[in-house]
């Protein structure tokens, strides 16, 4: 059987090049297994995992508890759809909704329906609550967002790669720039605006960290225009920049959150659109709905990935070995090669800046070599690495992953 032959990892790429489609460019490594900050090729070379799956395990690869969770659900009930209920979705409705101090929550599975969901909720609460003129409602988005590549969410995009030949695009948003309070002010005043959904940290952009304050000001604009805002912590929520929500290091609740990626704890997709009750029931039967969304195995899961993030202080780790990252690489490269412009973040969700390379292969061959070395990292938009370790790493482990960063930084030669 073909699942039982014994494949290099050169025949492994070579299939998904010629069966699979076209549609990543990802490093040339095949990856076979996973535990913890770690992860092996099918050749068995160790590598430290500074990627998580784009922070989709914070919790760190194949968790105990949490595959002790998928396990022992997998027995027992899997997908019963939403035609029934099942005896864990009113569990994890309760858990979460307590977890995040919300009143309701509608669970999907990837990032990019929760973010549909987050916008249909806003446009319907908007017809219904505020009182816009029926198909005439807004959402305001922040120039270079990224929340997934639906038509919804490419409509919003102001990257090339994501929308050409994709259209015709979605209408009803407005795309104004980020981490501008004014542009977001004037925004706001058209009346037919519903909700402004943006990130407290755009990650896909190149962790581009707004100023401090930008999002409780961006939440206090809206609050005073009747505006929901919505915050799409698909990446930087459960604990990735140092605290359980971004949104908690300006100290509020968004109108609608938007999660995600670690709510899965890595071994299952699972994501969620949370929001009081005003905002939630404007939904009725039969409006929206996911087939998979709330099923049995996925809320056994989300419950222990959200367990894992609390009882083992994961948001309080990444606060700690952020800062010491960040200085790390501030003290070792920027002031030791002109190679790197620049480092940022919160938390463990970081990058730094190439110089003078736009078309990204400095970058790109700077993660190769890092690869080598032992490290997985990937370049975005070209000239920005980011970094994002699964936040059960050690100070230790920290201490060894940024001597692999900054050794071969400042040894790079270009290839010949």
């Amino acid at each position: 059987m073909l699942q039982d032959t014994i494949f290099s990892s050169q025949d492994l790429m070579a299939l998904e090049d010629r069966y699979g489609a076209h549609n990543y460019h990802p490093l040339p490594v095949v990856l076979s297994r996973g535990q913890g900050v770690h992860v092996w090729d099918t050749e068995g070379k160790q590598y430290y995992d500074f990627l998580s799956a784009y922070s989709a395990v914070n919790q760190g690869h194949c968790h105990p508890r949490i595959i002790s969770a998928l396990t022992e659900q997998a027995q027992k009930l899997t997908l019963t759809s939403r035609a029934f209920y099942n005896d864990m979705l009113g569990r994890f409705e309760q858990y979460i909704t307590e977890y995040f101090g919300y009143d309701r929550v509608l669970p999907a599975n990837t990032g990019v329906e929760g973010g549909e969901t987050a916008v249909k909720l806003a446009r319907k609460w908007a017809y219904l609550v505020k009182g816009v003129p029926v198909n005439q409602a807004k959402i305001i988005f922040a120039a270079n967002n990224f929340w997934g590549r639906t038509l919804a969410a490419i409509s919003s995009s102001t990257d090339p790669k994501s929308t050409k030949d994709f259209g015709p695009y979605m209408p009803g948003y407005v795309i104004i720039p980020y981490n501008d309070l004014a542009a977001l002010e004037e925004a706001l005043q058209d009346p037919n605006v519903a909700a402004f959904m943006v990130e407290p940290i755009q990650g896909e952009a190149g962790v581009v960290v707004p100023d401090e304050g930008y999002m409780r000001k961006a939440y206090e604009l809206c609050r005073n225009n009747n505006v929901l805002l919505i915050a799409d912590e698909v990446q930087t929520g459960i604990g990735r920049t140092g605290k359980l929500l971004a949104c908690d290091h300006d100290g509020f609740r968004p109108d609608i959150l938007v999660l995600g990626k670690a709510l899965g704890g890595g071994v299952f997709p699972v994501s969620a659109a949370l929001a009081r009750n005003e905002i939630m029931l404007t939904i009725k039967p039969g409006e929206h709905g996911s087939t998979f969304g709330g099923n049995p195995l996925a809320c056994a899961v989300a419950m222990a990935s959200l367990e894992v993030v609390k009882d083992e202080q994961l948001a309080e780790n990444a606060e700690y070995l952020g800062q010491i990252f960040r200085q790390r690489l501030s003290d070792n490269l920027m002031r030791r090669t002109e190679l790197v412009t620049g480092v940022r973040g919160k938390g463990l969700l970081n990058a730094i800046i190439i110089a003078d390379d736009e078309d990204g292969h400095t970058a790109w061959d700077i993660c190769m070599q890092m690869a080598e070395n032992g490290l997985l990292a990937k370049p975005t938009h070209g000239n920005i690495i980011r970094f994002a370790p699964p936040l059960v790493m050690t100070e230790d482990q920290m201490h060894e992953c940024c001597d692999i960063i900054e050794q071969t930084i400042l040894h790079y030669q270009v290839p010949e």
